[in-house]
């Protein structure tokens, strides 16, 4: 069993995130170098002020506005090495970030990837949402029940490996403002069956934040069988 400390950067700007949890990460591969093993691995989760982050395998062109127009709006974009296309982050989405060796866990980033989808599958059905996987695409997503509905993406994942350290990791619609992926092609998907959706959206009503937090790093610490630090 490994150990994980839950780290809330909530209030932070992206860039602020981003260079805590690489430093994080840095640390982590440095250790290794040295012939020393990570002991203590990190759950980093944020809420974001707006920013648009394109993955490496993303087209600029999938962002519908100017950079000056994301500038005058107040939303940040940033390209990174996560997997992936577009996507948004911001208010009312929590976002994670597990700093985790898998040399001490598995060597498998598939499962890793599968593992961060049944966590979040399981936060859902925790509040009655079904979540589900969705063959050729990763991210949890909710199926459309009859032809009138369509298939509708909750939360994406992007994930990026570096001698086995993980960087980057989940984004979760919880009570999110939707408008703002009507100004991308999230996560480059162009099908019209499907879109994006909330939790907030599926629910009709507005929940709390640190709650589902809770929930999911219970519910997480269930699939990956961690040890939390105090």
């Amino acid at each position: 069993m490994f150990k994980v400390r839950y780290i809330d950067l909530s209030g932070k700007s992206y860039q602020e995130a981003w260079d805590f949890q690489t430093g994080v990460h840095s640390e982590m591969i440095q250790r290794k170098r040295m012939g020393q093993r990570n002991e203590v691995h990190s759950l980093i989760l944020c809420e974001h002020s707006p920013v648009y982050t394109l993955g490496k395998s993303g087209k600029e062109s999938h962002l519908l506005l100017s950079r000056q127009e994301c500038e005058a709006r107040g939303i940040e974009y940033h390209a990174i090495n996560r997997g992936g296309d577009i996507t948004y982050h911001g208010p009312g989405q929590i976002t994670g970030y597990p700093i985790f060796d898998l040399d001490e866990v598995y060597t498998d980033v598939h499962r890793y990837v599968r593992e961060l989808e049944e966590s979040i599958i399981r936060t859902l059905a925790h509040y009655g949402i079904k979540g589900c996987r969705m063959e050729g695409y990763t991210g949890v997503w909710i199926a459309a029940e009859d032809e009138s509905r369509r298939n509708r993406k909750i939360c994406a994942i992007g994930v990026h490996l570096s001698r086995w350290v993980t960087l980057h990791g989940f984004a979760l619609n919880v009570n999110t403002d939707l408008s703002y992926f009507e100004n991308i092609i999230p996560c480059g998907i162009t099908d019209e069956d499907k879109t994006v959706t909330s939790m907030q959206k599926e629910l009709g009503f507005e929940l709390d934040m640190e709650q589902v937090k809770k929930v999911f790093r219970k519910e997480m610490q269930g699939v990956f069988g961690f040890e939390p630090m105090a």
